[in-house]
């Protein structure tokens, strides 16, 4: 791993206990390799993704008093959606610090996108740990709410699914419907195809 102390002075962050730092960037799967190690990000990440939620939920309620409850649900999933959070992870360099094993290393795509995107509701979980929901709020707001301005100039908010439905519903007068048309996968990672229907050919 390479100096920690690299990646702390990238997130603005000193960590008073370094054994948090360490636990956000082991991959479950490390542990595997090098079971001593002890402990991985798992727990970290749980409770990473609560504080973030918090954080960012208490930011645009305050600063968009005229917004109901369905658009400011739409604005904080853009925020904190695994691409997003992935994206922030490539930002903050932390990227190159992940522990994992040989096999995890080699993912790409989507499958890198939400590893990276855990580290980092872990590492916020870690500065919560480290120095409380002030030092967790710090970090949300300097990366996480920085992309506000990119999600609304960009629609990021729109729920694709709302969008179809208002497209379908003015140009065609009808209401989609949507049926599954295939599932795969174990039940906790499932991958389904879904069908969208206008009209009455189904």
């Amino acid at each position: 791993m390479s100096d920690l102390s690299d990646l702390e002075k990238k997130i603005s962050f000193e960590f008073k206990n370094k054994d948090f730092l360490k636990e956000s960037l082991t991959h479950r799967s490390y542990l595997n390799e090098y079971p001593s190690v002890g402990a991985h990000n798992e727990r970290l990440e749980f409770l990473g993704d609560a504080v973030l939620e918090l954080v960012v939920t208490e930011y645009i309620f305050h600063a968009y008093p005229d917004y109901q409850e369905g658009q400011l649900t739409g604005l904080r999933a853009a925020l904190v959606n695994y691409q997003m959070l992935s994206k922030i992870a490539k930002e903050t360099g932390m990227e190159e610090y992940l522990r994992l094993s040989k096999g995890e290393a080699k993912d790409t795509g989507r499958a890198r996108e939400v590893i990276l995107a855990n580290a980092i509701e872990a590492l916020i979980g870690a500065i919560y740990l480290d120095a409380g929901y002030d030092g967790a709020e710090i970090f949300v707001k300097k990366f996480v709410m920085n992309h506000l301005d990119e999600v609304i100039e960009n629609k990021l908010y729109r729920d694709p699914k709302s969008t179809l439905q208002e497209i379908v519903q003015e140009d065609l007068k009808v209401t989609p419907i949507y049926k599954v048309l295939s599932e795969a996968g174990p039940d906790h990672s499932k991958e389904f195809v879904v069908g969208v229907f206008f009209g009455e050919e189904q």
